[in-house]
């Protein structure tokens, strides 16, 4: 990657030497590029300096935004854009959709589709796939369902988003029943993808279905052709670890054809917190030393292990570690909660916030306690 940023950087100096610095064309192509390499200040200043620009340079510049999560500025170029008298076509939609998706904002995604709707766009299988994804992912099931029944036309990208949004939120019956129709032969036979799968897996790990999981992990390689990644790998863990398998679990990772990370590694640990805080099976501490020897300085990972010190009454272990912590001045990182209200999304974290508009908030807290405190 750094030897293409510095050859496109090249590339970049020499369009300032030949005057093709001014065209929109040519400029458009260096947002996207700078983009790609992860380089979004470079990507905003080429846009920034632009003396025309066309929709495709407002498209440009809120997909690199949306690609490197920088979700409130792609927010924001869309409605500058529509300031400056640009009209959003579907791609501009699409990519505001999937902003929408990532942060779980349905008001605005609601506006959004209210957009489509007033201004009589067709809903073609990316706008019909980004309204899906975007409902799925922020609990709409219902809206979710209704606009991917009223698609004419469905690809595989649908289904998985329809499929996974249904499997997150606790409708696993249903995502398999959805991932049989998919199959179909009769009425849709669509082969599935790799999201696909990530959906049904994650299905089966939440209605505890192991067998199943095991089956269609199967099937995913030897019927469908597709050779499990990384995150399957993570999602089968996941199957295994929550319905109290965890020698299972532990076996499955050791057959794994490629070296696990630290994620399926802290999937299994969490797990072991849940069915075997006492770690009777001694996998909780096998999976400690590879979780800490890949990353012993991550705070989650140790806090996770002095809370299991601590479940158990090891006091002097869990202490250990929290100076170990401490000292080294690791913190785990703070939790997040986003809430969309009136409109605007509002984001919290784990901890006192000093913030002065919250200070009403912390004493209504109090307040609430200290009369729970009272009754109890």
């Amino acid at each position: 990657m750094a030897l293409v940023l510095c050859e496109g950087k090249q590339v970049h100096a020499d369009l300032f030497k030949f005057g093709l610095d001014s065209d929109v064309y040519v400029c458009n192509n260096m947002i996207n590029f700078y983009g790609c390499c992860k380089k979004i200040v470079y990507a905003r200043k080429v846009f920034d300096e632009m003396c025309v620009r066309t929709i495709v340079s407002w498209n440009s510049i809120m997909t690199a935004c949306v690609e490197n999560v920088w979700f409130s500025d792609g927010i924001g170029y869309f409605f500058k854009m529509r300031d400056c008298g640009f009209e959003p076509d579907e791609t501009s939609m699409v990519l505001l959709l999937s902003v929408c998706a990532e942060l779980g904002y349905l008001s605005l995604g609601r506006w959004v589709h209210s957009q489509l709707i007033l201004r009589g766009m067709v809903l073609s299988v990316h706008l019909g796939t980004a309204l899906v994804d975007m409902y799925g992912k922020s609990g709409a099931l219902g809206y979710a369902r209704v606009v991917f029944e009223r698609m004419e036309k469905r690809n595989v990208w649908t289904w998985s988003a329809m499929i996974m949004g249904l499997a997150q939120h606790g409708f696993a019956e249903e995502a398999l029943v959805l991932f049989d129709m998919m199959n179909d032969k009769k009425s849709n036979n669509i082969s599935p993808n790799y999201v696909t799968y990530l959906g049904v897996l994650c299905a089966c790990s939440h209605a505890g279905m192991v067998n199943e999981g095991f089956r269609y992990f199967h099937d995913m390689e030897f019927v469908h052709g597709i050779k499990p990644m990384m995150v399957h790998y993570g999602a089968m863990v996941d199957v295994l670890g929550r319905a109290g398998h965890l020698t299972e679990a532990y076996r499955f990772i050791q057959s794994m054809p490629f070296a696990p990370d630290p994620i399926v590694w802290r999937t299994l640990l969490s797990a072991c917190t849940v069915h075997d805080v006492c770690d009777r099976t001694g996998i909780g501490d096998k999976v400690r030393k590879r979780l800490l020897g890949m990353e012993p300085k991550r705070g989650g990972n140790l806090v996770i292990v002095a809370n299991m010190y601590a479940e158990v009454g090891n006091w002097e272990k869990a202490a250990n570690v929290r100076r170990v912590m401490r000292d080294g001045g690791l913190k785990k990182m703070a939790g997040e909660s986003c809430v969309d209200l009136g409109g605007s999304m509002y984001r919290f974290f784990a901890g006192h916030d000093t913030r002065p508009d919250l200070m009403p908030v912390f004493e209504l807290l109090d307040g609430l306690n200290l009369h729970l405190k009272m009754v109890h």
